[in-house]
């Protein structure tokens, strides 16, 4: 398996000229797609392979304009054009599926009981892990994507996990770019600046 090498042009995709893109194709997007974006995430690891991410996928016009609302001013465009916006949640009440999920070490859910800060913590990490792992799926399988954080945590909450332990980390739009909506690349900082080797 670590022999294999994706290509070049797939590093491309995924990384070198992937954008954040404002503008969408009016192009929609199946959803077979949509889960077979999930279906490629979930492989992603996780601590305790906890899986603690909850998606909410926002493709009608109702389930967007909601979104919107709950969304930065500059934000909200983005969503209402987009094919779909993700909402990638934690669940702070992910340890229950341990014992489904993690078999290796039975009875590891404990750990977490009656221990807030240390459930946050994981949930929040990994459900950050889980994010980057929808975005590289979504353009492996030729999508791309917005992600965004401006917006009011506490409404999305309200609107879309009302009555849940779910927790708000941060929305992402899909779709099909418009490059022609693109601004020109920004910078990014060199690997000195960034890194270092110990």
């Amino acid at each position: 398996m670590t022999d294999q090498i994706l290509s070049d042009r797939d590093m491309d995709v995924i990384f070198r000229e992937a954008r954040s893109f404002k503008g969408w194709q009016n192009r929609p997007v199946s959803d077979v797609t949509i889960r077979a974006v999930y279906d490629l995430l979930r492989w992603g690891p996780t601590a305790f392979n906890a899986s603690p991410a909850r998606f909410v996928m926002t493709q009608s016009a109702e389930a967007r304009e909601k979104l919107a609302a709950c969304a930065m001013d500059s934000n909200r465009e983005k969503i209402l054009t987009a094919p779909f916006t993700v909402i990638v949640g934690y669940d702070m009440d992910f340890p229950k599926t341990l014992p489904e999920l993690f078999k290796l070490a039975p009875g590891v859910e404990k750990y977490f009981a009656g221990n807030e800060k240390f459930t946050r913590e994981t949930a929040f990490r990994n459900s950050s892990l889980q994010g980057a792992y929808l975005m590289v799926a979504a353009r492996a399988l030729g999508l791309d994507c917005c992600p965004m954080s401006g917006f009011d945590a506490e409404a999305v909450e309200k609107a879309f996990f009302d009555g849940t332990n779910v927790k708000a980390n941060f929305i992402c739009a899909m779709g099909y770019g418009d490059r022609d909506s693109l601004p020109p690349r920004q910078e990014r900082l060199t690997f000195n600046q960034a890194c270092k080797i110990l």
